[in-house]
């Protein structure tokens, strides 16, 4: 693990902030060898992306996915465990929203139906977290290998599923048949238009409140509680955890939980916020991008908040751009994402050395001691 000797605002904001201005740099390069402005692409991938009608709904829509997995990551990490299960947790939290609702709507009251599917996206999540968290735990098994192995365990699971016997009957496509109705969560620009805004129509929903709350949930857990105190421990030393009388295979399995249920809830925004069915591959990637959003967020909710953000303009200013631009492709745009992920992530450190000697020579020693 990496250690630093920078004031935390520097680890934590400015690093990454180098990071991002490097990797928008060398997209810049590209950009402008193929023969377009680069400042001129930028511009329009801003507006895309916060300005042009709708845009900002679309990429707080992204922002909530990326949340759910990168919280999922960085629970995970702080007890030094590398989930990148993200992907068919997020899977299984859609079946446990679907099974929910396909069983229970139009049985009891919508709402009742919404809050249980929540949570059958959460438990879900958790039991596929739990799995690769007992292997490592007691048989030691690789958590990297477990939970990539069980993404396409996951994926098979639900293709097996939406092509049998939860298939919509009359039809070809493997996806449930749509849920019931009211079985489903509001959107933000309904919510707004009926108290008089003009907001413009997107697939943003409350879901989004649901990761904030999500964040504050983790912020609490890690740093605030016995319990996140043990699972920071475990991740320093399991030896020195066990001296002090905590079990780190139990730790484990329950950070796989916490991890996984996290990761399931991505599920909530895309089935319930808008699919209102469960289909193949709604998961779309956002579990492996979930990884690069915990490191640039520095695996803390505020961080990941704005990493989030920053991965949901890409996402909907990347859009626009391959709309504006007949040289400009959604490959180009996922070579930029790309950038971010290499700077961000194997690249993290590269001005460290710099920024410590900068600092070292400009910070009394007496300082730099107490600091």
């Amino acid at each position: 693990m990496q250690t630093s000797r920078l004031p935390a605002y520097v680890d934590i904001l400015i690093i990454p902030f180098l990071n991002l201005l490097t990797a928008l740099f060398v997209a810049g390069i590209i950009i402008a060898i193929i023969g377009e402005n680069p400042f001129t692409a930028l511009s329009v991938m801003l507006k895309g992306a916060f300005i042009y009608k709708g845009g900002l709904g679309y990429t707080l829509f992204y922002t909530t996915n990326f949340i759910f997995t990168g919280l999922a990551v960085a629970v995970a990490f702080h007890a030094m465990l590398f989930n990148i299960g993200g992907e068919g947790q997020a899977a299984m939290g859609g079946l446990g929203i679907g099974l929910v609702a396909l069983s229970l709507g139009g049985v009891i009251p919508a709402p009742f139906v919404i809050l249980l599917a929540i949570m059958g996206s959460a438990l879900f999540g958790a039991f596929w977290g739990v799995i690769p968290g007992y292997l490592q735990a007691k048989r030691g098994s690789h958590i990297v290998i477990t939970t990539i192995m069980f993404n396409f365990i996951a994926s098979s699971i639900l293709i097996w599923l939406l092509a049998g016997m939860l298939m919509a009957p009359n039809q070809m496509s493997p996806e449930t048949v749509s849920f019931a109705d009211g079985v489903m969560l509001f959107k933000i620009h309904e919510i707004l238009n009926s108290m008089g805004f003009s907001v413009a129509r997107s697939p943003l929903n409350i879901s989004f409140a649901l990761a904030l709350l999500c964040c504050f949930a983790v912020w609490v857990l890690i740093w605030r509680t016995r319990l996140g105190y043990r699972i920071r421990a475990t991740g320093f030393s399991t030896k020195a955890s066990t001296y002090a009388g905590y079990r780190p295979e139990w730790i484990i399995i329950l950070v796989m939980a916490i991890s996984g249920g996290l990761a399931g809830m991505m599920a909530v925004n895309e089935i319930l916020g808008v699919q209102h069915r469960v289909i193949l591959n709604f998961t779309s990637g956002y579990g492996f991008t979930g990884i690069a959003v915990a490191l640039m967020g520095r695996n803390h909710p505020v961080g990941i908040i704005f990493a989030s953000l920053l991965f949901g303009a890409l996402y909907q200013g990347g859009a626009e751009l391959d709309f504006e631009f007949q040289t400009i492709t959604r490959d180009m745009v996922v070579m930029i994402q790309g950038l971010i992920i290499l700077f961000s992530g194997a690249l993290a450190y590269m001005f460290n050395p710099i920024l410590e000697r900068f600092f070292s020579a400009n910070t009394p020693q007496k300082e730099m001691l107490d600091g």
